[in-house]
């Protein structure tokens, strides 16, 4: 049950209506959905649009961070997968299911790599389970991404991996909606202190290297209260102790590319030094 449109039937109610998780509220806005929306999916609501919508036109072209970021998920999953031989994939703050999910790119290559996803919105809860109903190799936790304890602790977690084994933790898209009180840099130590040698680190953040950065940060903590750019110093900082893959840590566009990077539309802003994408490896 891998596309969208089935696992959206079946989250459906006998008479049509959406059934969703009775904690949600659609009236704020989330950015799992509003990511969603900028990805082209359906799981969003007008709140989300509006939210997105506001901010694409005070910062026109700014929902090209979400395709960036997309593409370097894939290409640093693929990267894992079939160049490290990782077959274990934590994805901490994974959204709700668009194409090509984690587990999609992974099992492309390898059908027995295994997959938990870990977000803290509820309805991303809901249709990961409809979604993954059948299949085995991959599942979904509510869990805090600033609480790693409790996510490597999680029972799903420990049922589906062998954290003895190397496996990679994916923080793509994610440590920027952390606050400075809910320590990214200790979130990131927690996983490194805790993996066993030859595992990964895959992190993908906003950079504060541009001045247009607080403009975006302002526009995101007026609709979503969340959102930071970090400069790269702190961005390093992920990745201590870890040998970096390369290039390094770089702009995401250019992580791996081959030369190729994703074409934007020339009247827009051209946001790739607003983004930042690494991976490192356990020694």
């Amino acid at each position: 049950m891998n596309d969208p449109e089935t696992w959206r039937q079946q989250l459906r109610e006998p008479d049509g209506a959406a059934a969703l998780p009775p904690d949600i509220d659609i009236t704020v806005p989330s950015v799992a959905r509003m990511y969603d929306y900028a990805l082209g999916g359906k799981t969003n609501f007008e709140a989300d649009r509006q939210a997105l919508d506001g901010l694409n036109k005070e910062i026109p072209g700014v929902a090209a961070l979400a395709t960036d970021n997309r593409e370097f998920l894939r290409r640093g999953v693929r990267f894992l997968v079939a160049e490290a031989g990782i077959r274990q994939i934590i994805d901490v703050g994974s959204g709700l299911p668009t194409a090509g999910n984690v587990h999609d790119i992974a099992h492309a290559i390898d059908p027995g790599v295994r997959v938990v996803y870990v977000d803290n919105d509820p309805l991303v809860l809901a249709h990961g389970h409809a979604l993954l109903a059948d299949n085995d190799t991959t599942l979904v936790i509510q869990a805090d991404a600033a609480d790693p304890a409790a996510i490597l602790d999680h029972p799903v977690t420990r049922g589906l991996l062998d954290l003895g084994q190397p496996y990679a933790v994916v923080l793509v898209g994610l440590l920027h909606w952390l606050s400075d009180e809910q320590d990214p840099v200790g979130v990131t130590t927690y996983f490194r202190e805790y993996m066993p040698a030859g595992s990964y680190l895959l992190a993908s953040n906003l950079l504060d290297d541009e001045l247009l950065a607080r403009d975006i940060e302002y526009e995101l903590l007026k609709r979503v209260g969340v959102g930071t750019f970090r400069p790269w110093e702190q961005h390093r900082k992920y990745f201590d102790g870890l040998d970096l893959v390369p290039p390094g840590l770089v702009y995401a566009n250019d992580w791996r590319t081959d030369g190729t990077r994703p074409e934007h539309d020339p009247t827009l802003p051209d946001y790739t030094t607003y983004l930042t994408g690494g991976c490192g490896r356990k020694p």
